[in-house]
């Protein structure tokens, strides 16, 4: 097929799939949706798939939201809201709001985007990147939209390479020598190989390229199929597999790095683990995942705040940060900061010490805390004295500690200690 020479991105649009609940995140997400919960000191996590739409060329976007969406819509529009429909551009939030039936939320990932073809109808598009809402990564869906045409595809599958023994947690693809996929496996007891790597296996991403047309007619036929479950990896993906032609894009080929050896870097901070490792990671040397990467910048809300200020120069009592990163508006009196990560806004008080430490914006520290291995939740008071990281057990009395050691620390929790 002949390359086309404009940008496939120009006629895209990226539709966003935010609504879901993130339900291992536990308290984290008792007040928003996991697409919604802070990462990197700056971020949201919904800022990954939006910024690498807008930095892949794509001007047309849709998000769709259910569950606990008031964080994640407020956040869209203070941050997301400089597109111009002049220019032919939109961000449109779509709400699960009954438009098909009075009584049906969304009931699936595929049923997010029927119940809005109305709305896509009217962009003008040729092309559908379907995306989940809820993972950290950098990608150029551009190429991807290429490999989609020139390989007459469709649906191409966003595809990580995984080792089998930890591809049972994914949705897999066993493939051809020719990267077509011959079967669509949901959570495997045993993966198949790859036919260039048999000890790795191909993993859905969640992200997908339609030809718009194409899936229109097919979201209408599996809405009208009362055993649907309305799922693009439960029932789309396996019935295009079967009767069409769906290709495997790997992750790779379209990772964009901040240097040639760098790995494809992709997490699902899904866990309360993971989404403390992810973050810490990002004090190493040179981390995987590059936040000061102006070729490829992850576009947010930015919140108005003065630098972050560091006082007290005693040999007890010095404001320091080693290995850490430090946001806007943080005052650190006195304190000790060792690789770890502080939002917005985090004051912390003299002659306490945080180590491997995750705070969200505005989180307060007292004087002589010493905390370890630990998340705190937005707007989380830490009493004087409080002590968390050196005795497990006793952490475990008061807070959610996860089987890798990390004290999810929330303000209800701390309330619970005074009663």
């Amino acid at each position: 097929m002949k390359r086309p020479s404009h940008r496939l991105s120009q006629r895209a649009m990226a539709f966003v799939l935010a609504g879901g609940r993130g339900s291992r995140l536990k308290e984290l997400t008792d007040k928003r949706a996991k697409p919604a919960v802070y990462f990197g000191g700056k971020v949201r996590i919904i800022d990954f798939a939006l910024s690498n739409a807008l930095n892949s060329g794509i001007r047309k976007m849709a998000i769709a939201t259910q569950y606990k969406a008031h964080s994640l819509i407020r956040h869209c529009q203070r941050g997301w809201n400089f597109f111009r429909a002049e220019r032919n551009e939109y961000l449109d939030i779509l709400p699960a709001s009954q438009r098909v039936d009075e009584v049906q939320w969304y009931q699936g990932t595929a049923d997010a985007v029927y119940q809005n073809i109305d709305i896509i109808d009217s962009y003008d598009i040729d092309y559908v990147v379907v995306l989940a809402g809820d993972h950290v990564y950098k990608m150029d869906y551009e190429v991807m939209l290429r490999e989609h045409v020139e390989r007459d595809a469709d649906v191409t599958v966003g595809c990580l390479t995984v080792p089998r023994a930890q591809a049972s947690a994914f949705g897999v693809m066993a493939v051809d020598d020719h990267g077509r996929i011959t079967e669509f496996l949901e959570k495997p007891a045993n993966p198949p190989g790859m036919p260039d790597d048999p000890d790795h296996t191909l993993a859905s991403m969640g992200i997908y390229v339609f030809d718009w047309q194409f899936l229109r007619e097919l979201l209408i036929e599996d809405a009208a199929h009362p055993g649907s479950g309305r799922d693009f990896g439960g029932d789309i993906i396996p019935w295009i597999v079967k009767n069409g032609k769906a290709i495997a894009h790997r992750f790779s080929d379209s990772c964009v790095r901040h240097r040639p050896d760098a790995p494809a870097y992709w997490r699902d901070v899904g866990t309360i683990d993971a989404f403390w490792k992810a973050n810490i990671d990002l004090t190493d040397f040179d981390p995987d995942l590059d936040l000061w990467d102006r070729d490829w910048p992850i576009w947010t809300y930015s919140e108005s705040a003065p630098p972050a200020k560091f006082i007290h120069d005693e040999e007890t009592r010095r404001g320091l940060a080693l290995s850490s990163l430090v946001s806007g508006g943080c005052i650190i009196s006195g304190t000790e900061v060792r690789n770890s990560l502080l939002f917005t806004g985090v004051h912390s008080n003299s002659w306490s010490a945080l180590d491997h430490v995750v705070a969200l914006p505005y989180v307060t520290i007292s004087r002589y805390a010493r905390l370890k291995n630990a998340v705190i939740d937005r707007g989380v008071t830490i009493p004087e004295g409080l002590v968390v990281g050196e005795d497990p057990q006793e952490d475990a009395r008061w807070f959610r500690v996860t089987d890798g050691g990390v004290a999810l620390i929330t303000q209800p929790m701390i309330d619970r200690l005074g009663a």
